[in-house]
């Protein structure tokens, strides 16, 4: 079997004794014209990709600076559940959930934000649903582990404070 490609200069040949005058263009595979039609398409889907990780890198700063403020807020707080009693990781686990508490509601509102777009999503998404289940699943997964981890540094930090010191900060 013969490629099309490799009977491309027995065509032109063909056409050149036919009329010598007619222009013939480049003879190229359909997967060559598929992916030169589709460059500009894929530095915008790259181009997009970059800046969603750029806003991740953001949101993920963004995140570890509100906790780490609001740790240093309640560095009191911290110190009197220490004093009365609280381990270590209770106290983590209660800031790890003021954290992630925050985080689902950006989640829940996001998902929301993109189910009202879909329709102006779905002419830039190529092989994917705006509303594919599983998108939407492992965005939100990607999100809520930023999230923990922005989160569970700050927390750290905060089962670190000395009760008694903790008492005399203000």
């Amino acid at each position: 079997s013969l490629s099309p490609l490799s009977l491309s200069h027995n065509v032109e040949s063909a056409v050149r004794n036919v009329d010598p005058n007619l222009p013939i263009g480049r003879v190229r595979s359909m997967e060559e014209v598929l992916a030169t039609s589709l460059a500009f398409q894929r530095f915008l889907m790259m181009l997009m990709g970059v800046f969603a990780g750029l806003a991740l890198v953001l949101a993920a700063v963004g995140s570890y600076g509100v906790m780490s403020y609001w740790v240093r807020q309640r560095t009191r707080e911290i110190g009197i559940r220490m004093a009365l009693g609280a381990g270590r990781s209770t106290v983590r686990l209660w800031v790890v959930r003021q954290g992630m508490a925050l985080a689902l509601y950006g989640v829940v509102a996001g998902l929301g934000a993109s189910l009202g777009l879909a329709r102006l999503l779905g002419s830039v998404l190529y092989g994917v649903k705006p509303t594919d289940p599983l998108t939407l699943v492992a965005v939100s997964l990607i999100l809520a582990a930023v999230a923990l981890a922005a989160t569970y540094f700050p927390a750290r930090r905060a089962t670190k404070v000395d009760p008694i010191v903790a008492l005399r900060y203000e």
